[in-house]
């Protein structure tokens, strides 16, 4: 059962980090569209 536990908070974590990294690229990608737009 602890194990369970365990690899589950772990697949939440990569979970996360993935998340986080995938918006981080969304942050990027909207920025330098917005500098696109922006410029003429």
């Amino acid at each position: 059962m602890r194990n369970l536990i365990t690899n589950c908070s772990r697949v939440i974590r990569h979970a996360w980090h993935f998340y986080y990294a995938l918006g981080l690229v969304v942050k990027v990608l909207c920025g330098s569209l917005g500098i696109a737009c922006l410029t003429p």
